[in-house]
């Protein structure tokens, strides 16, 4: 029974993570929303537990725990796409995300041992550590074998306190903030109770329950302008458009798509702002398979109409390979812009090596598509600059930023383009507007949403959500966005040298941890 005690913390402390990132139940608080205070909270009971293992295997048990119950509560749209949409069994569709889940915990079941073997017990030296040791598996599970740092701890504080954070650190350093913050108030706990830990009774840990509390108020006693790094770059109208497609109808020939033909091609003509956004694979068919004439209007009428339109379509043939693109049309510009994703979804738009087999038990229209090159142009638009992604490709900060290379060509805008009814109408919504937000507040920059069933949604540049439409139905946005120009900390730092910063800072401060250690054995 000891065993199943030990962990009921990592457990609850899981559990609160997931709730922190997205707030899950409907009856109380808003369902979907970050709730940065149930995120330090999990963060504190974890540290609580780790404080309290005897040896680096419990550590490392209490770690993989935690990270488990997570992730795999964080992933349950995963479910849904793999057995409602893509028909694999129930109890394989289940079994397959916990043990996404399991592997992926296994950094951070090594972050937890790793911890335990070198932290000092020094208060301020082993939240540091702490942090730190934190941040690089989460590096780890965002960055390596393609990387999927879906539902990480610093997109739980797109608002509250340390989002000021943001574009100095990004999301990952965020989450070395949030790391130290829950070991700070776990220690200065564990000494007010006088509780022992392995190694004797913590010493006080007045400076790292100070630095802690400091990191929490001083954002919200600085003035919002001080830390504002993009200016205005001009206005423009936008229409985003919504055409709610099911995702079960999307590539039917007999319904989906006549559907969205006919729904896309009036909106894209009819709209009268400076900008029409249509989603990912909103003409669902390659050009040469088209209806005949329908390009021919498409493309005729949005240069006639003298707004610029971008929108998602797959392109390619059977002898170059395919490729999952957008497409923009400019008025005044007779040559097509394009952009063809690069950070493509393994099992639906590529087979991993040796995954053939579990890619056929499931009924997804999708195979290996080209992989577009890093750091593509933006769309030119009236002064305007537009740095196109698809889908959760903007869950990778690091790979966006490659587009600020130059200041003088950056980006004014973000724009993504989704198709997110593969998972329902459940958390992944919500936590994908979360990560759009976050990459707002990261680079300073609005970030326009065009989605087949939500979230569609205009982002301004602090992160606030202007305007949204309501999930499934097809609707229609329209609003008035703000370009910015200009470059903010993270954005300069994360173009020239990607993530390397962060990795330095944490391997710098495991080799300071283990040489003083070797010094105090």
């Amino acid at each position: 029974m000891r065993l199943p005690v030990q962990l009921a913390m990592p457990v609850l402390a899981g559990m609160l993570h997931t709730a922190g990132v997205a707030w899950p139940l409907h009856f109380v608080l808003d369902y979907g929303q970050p709730q940065w205070p149930l995120q330090l909270l999990s963060m504190a009971l974890l540290a609580g537990a780790l404080l309290g293992a005897s040896s680096a295997g419990q550590a490392a048990l209490r770690a993989w725990v935690f990270t488990t119950v997570y992730l795999g509560c964080t992933f349950g749209w995963l479910f849904t796409a793999m057995h409602t949409y893509g028909g694999m069994p129930a109890p394989l569709a289940a079994l397959a995300e916990w043990l996404l889940a399991g592997a992926l915990a296994l950094y951070f079941a090594f972050a937890g041992a790793l911890w335990w073997r070198l932290a000092q017990r020094g208060a301020l030296s082993g939240a540091l550590l702490f942090g730190l040791v934190w941040m690089m598996a989460e590096l780890a599970r965002g960055t390596w074998l393609t990387g999927f740092g879906w539902g990480a701890g610093g997109y739980a504080h797109v608002d509250g306190p340390l989002s000021f954070f943001a574009p100095w650190l990004g999301s990952y350093g965020m989450g070395a903030v949030t790391g130290f913050i829950g070991m700070a108030l776990a220690q200065a706990l564990m000494r007010a109770m006088g509780r022992r830990v392995p190694g004797g009774v913590l010493p006080s840990g007045t400076a790292a329950l100070l630095a802690a509390l400091a990191l929490l108020i001083a954002p919200l006693l600085i003035p919002a302008a001080w830390n504002q790094w993009t200016r205005d770059a001009g206005s423009f109208s936008v229409t985003l458009l919504q055409g709610g497609i099911a995702q079960d109808q999307k590539f039917e020939q007999a319904s989906g798509v006549p559907q969205a033909l006919k729904w896309y091609e009036a909106q894209l003509l009819g709209a009268n702002s400076d900008l029409v956004v249509a989603p990912e694979t909103a003409v669902p068919l390659l050009p040469q398979d088209l209806p005949e004439g329908y390009w021919e209007r498409l493309s005729s009428g949005l240069r006639g109409n003298g707004h610029a339109a971008i929108f998602g379509i797959p392109l390619g043939d059977s002898q170059q390979g395919y490729s999952n693109s957008v497409i923009g049309l400019m008025p005044g510009q007779a040559q097509i812009q394009r952009y063809d994703k690069h950070h493509l979804v393994p099992f639906g738009e590529f087979i991993p090596p040796l995954f053939r087999w579990f890619t056929n038990l499931m009924h997804i229209p999708l195979g290996d598509f080209n992989r577009g090159p890093l750091g593509q142009a933006s769309f030119a638009m009236s002064g305007q600059r537009l740095a196109v992604h698809i889908c959760y490709e903007d869950l990778f900060g690091e790979e966006l930023a490659t587009r600020f290379i130059d200041p003088a060509s950056a980006p004014t805008a973000l724009v993504n383009v989704s198709n997110l009814a593969w998972f329902g109408d459940g958390l992944a919504i919500y936590q994908h507007l979360s990560i759009a937000r976050m990459r707002a507040l990261e680079f300073g920059l609005p970030v326009l949403r065009s989605t087949n069933t939500g979230a569609t949604a205009i982002i301004a540049h602090t992160g606030v959500v202007q305007a949204q439409l309501p999930y499934g139905p097809a609707g229609v946005l329209q609003g008035q966005v703000q370009g910015r120009s200009g470059l903010t900390p993270f954005a300069r730092w994360a173009a020239r040298w990607g993530l390397w910063p962060l990795w330095l800072t944490g391997l710098t401060a495991l080799a300071w941890a283990a040489i003083a250690r070797r010094r105090s054995a």
